[in-house]
């Protein structure tokens, strides 16, 4: 697992050697406008929030967000999930993948509770979250949901659309079929998406597209007992539905784009 959760401190160096990003200091000595702050007014320029005469500070460098932390943590756990580095059934603490990443546990914590509401990991009292472990009736009845919600909206875009909107998309079919190619389960969840939201987007309805995302992020969470090679075969027997699938709603034929669809939302087996 350590090879694969990279670091995300914006040091530049590995996560195990990284170090947790500069604190901005909580007083300075200037007002909110640049001018110099005269005695007993704090930071921000209002009199009675006293200095204690502390000797003036050099402005901080720049430093990541902790939103910013928590999302690049987010999406590298999201990663190691869809790899199978984070391994069903096991427990892990927040401190410990804190010092993997290079950073404090705080925002290791509160992406692992994001994953928890997500359904991709569970908390364990006193001792960290456990991963999830799936069964396949949990990926069948993602992939029930998944067509009921997006076949008839591609159904509804194969009339209405015009065929240039979909050529549009190709590339991003084209980044599917190479992540594919490559093996690499990460790389293909983020490009499977990126394509799907593309494709829904011509629908022009926002709530779709968040919905539609939640249901896709957690149906490509793999199961404990899927073989890689099976997974690869998998996932370049989905890239080039990708390709027929545009092309099928390129030429306005519905009744292909319908076998095409239930095909691709179909459990893989």
């Amino acid at each position: 697992m350590k090879q694969g959760l990279h670091d995300v401190s914006g040091t530049g160096l590995p996560w195990h050697t990284a170090q947790p990003a500069e604190r901005v200091p909580a007083q300075s000595r200037e007002r909110a406008d640049g001018t110099p702050a005269v005695r007993g007014e704090g930071a921000s320029g209002v009199r009675g929030e006293h200095t204690h005469s502390e000797p003036p500070l050099p402005r901080p460098r720049a430093v990541v967000q902790r939103a910013s932390v928590r999302g690049q943590i987010l999406d590298a756990l999201r990663s190691a999930l869809t790899t199978g580095e984070l391994c069903p059934g096991e427990v892990y603490s927040a401190p410990v993948l804190g010092e993997r990443f290079g950073v404090s546990a705080t925002p290791v914590r509160e992406a692992m509770q994001q994953l928890a509401l997500e359904g991709a990991v569970e908390v364990v009292p006193n001792r960290g979250f456990r991963v999830v472990q799936r069964g396949a009736r949990e990926l069948a009845e993602l992939a029930e949901v998944r067509a009921l919600l997006e076949v008839p909206v591609l159904l509804r875009l194969a009339g209405t659309v015009p065929a240039a909107r979909f050529a549009e998309l190709r590339p991003l079919a084209e980044d599917t079929a190479r992540a594919a190619a490559a093996g690499c389960p990460a790389r293909y969840a983020e490009a499977d998406r990126a394509f799907h939201r593309a494709l829904l987007a011509l629908a022009g309805n926002e709530q779709l597209l968040r919905i539609a995302e939640d249901l896709h992020r957690r149906a490509q969470w793999p199961l404990a007992t899927t073989p890689p090679r099976l997974h690869r075969a998998v996932l370049l027997r989905d890239a080039a539905q990708h390709t027929a699938l545009l092309d099928a709603l390129a030429c306005g034929d519905v009744d292909l784009v319908g076998g095409l669809a239930a095909e691709h939302y179909a459990v893989r087996d």
